[in-house]
């Protein structure tokens, strides 16, 4: 069945998180940093798996803070205890544990400005106590990222944006389909198929990539598919890190407009053609054109177009596409 008729697998998906944000209080003064978007929205989606670095190394809770201290090329995470205590190690190869013991996770959300979860604004200090740089980024969060590039993560603060908290979930639903429906039986029939779903979504991301990845899969008689399907992975995830904008939201709506080549309507043809100029034109959100353009994919099916993933990349109820 059709991604356009099957809306988005609606299980619950595992993503890691930084404790403090479900509210447990783990924080250095045994407070929480409670996020009502993870708890109250995200939470209906997320399978969240809480993490504390901090707490999971022995600090304790209240605990001494630690701050980063060092040089842009060398930060370490010091304890701010009578005889200051280097926690660097630690906190990295706790990072570690959490890469290999939970291969299940899609993303992680970290908190913000924490030096041990911040992704990017943690403040620096050098080694005179003076602070030097606001955009460090916090031990355990480096490392995990070094070791989990792809992985989708996101600041809790930075979701209230709606465009960065959009690029979050739809790679989060896209990491998921892809190690849940392709990886573990891969083959090249199913590498296409899913390339073939996204093409329009990656075009509305990024439209350079978008023009990689065909010549990448235009010859799957190779030896070693693992590789070649790791490849094409990590440009899809570099595609669609990249926000998308009215202009190339635009021109996926004009492409996929295209394949309605049966409908005998004019007023529904030409509604939609009104309703993707006036998205264009910044009068109506993406969920507009859109749902016109499922409604004529639904009388006036097209086999390719109503498999194309920027129909319905993650489940309309979370409204994203109601502030693009």
């Amino acid at each position: 069945m059709s991604h356009a008729a099957q809306p988005i697998d609606t299980k619950r998906i595992p993503v890691g998180i930084s404790a403090c944000l479900l509210g447990e209080k783990v924080r250095y003064d045994a407070q929480h940093k409670r996020s009502n978007y993870c708890n109250e929205v995200l939470a209906e989606y997320f399978d969240f798996k809480p993490f504390c670095p901090e707490m999971a190394i022995g600090l304790g809770a209240p605990r001494p803070t630690i701050r980063l201290v060092g040089q842009p090329d060398g930060l370490h995470a010091i304890q701010s205890t009578a005889t200051p205590r280097d926690v660097t190690d630690a906190l990295a190869a706790y990072a570690d544990t959490v890469y290999q013991g939970h291969p299940q996770l899609c993303g992680f959300v970290f908190t913000e400005k924490s030096p041990s979860c911040g992704l990017f604004r943690v403040r620096a200090y050098n080694e005179k106590g003076q602070p030097f740089s606001d955009s460090a980024r916090g031990i355990f969060a480096r490392r995990l990222t070094e070791r989990w590039p792809l992985l989708p993560v996101e600041e809790s603060g930075r979701l209230n944006d709606p465009d960065l908290c959009e690029n979050f979930i739809l790679r989060v639903y896209a990491w998921h389909e892809w190690h849940t429906d392709v990886l573990p039986s891969l083959t090249a029939h199913r590498l296409l198929r899913f390339w073939s779903s996204y093409k329009y979504l990656v075009l509305a991301h990024d439209e350079k990539t978008y023009r990689q990845i065909g010549p990448l899969l235009g010859n799957l008689a190779v030896e070693n598919l693992p590789a070649l399907a790791a490849d094409f992975f990590a440009l899809l995830m570099h595609a669609l890190d990249k926000p998308s904008t009215r202009a190339s939201n635009t021109n996926a709506l004009q492409h996929l407009r295209g394949f309605i080549r049966n409908a005998t309507d004019e007023i529904e043809k030409n509604t939609l053609n009104v309703l993707i100029d006036q998205y264009k034109a910044g009068v109506v959100p993406l969920i507009v054109p859109l749902s016109m353009l499922r409604h004529l994919l639904t009388r006036y099916p097209d086999a390719y177009a109503n498999e194309q993933r920027f129909l319905n990349p993650y489940p309309d109820t979370l409204g994203l596409r109601n502030k693009k």
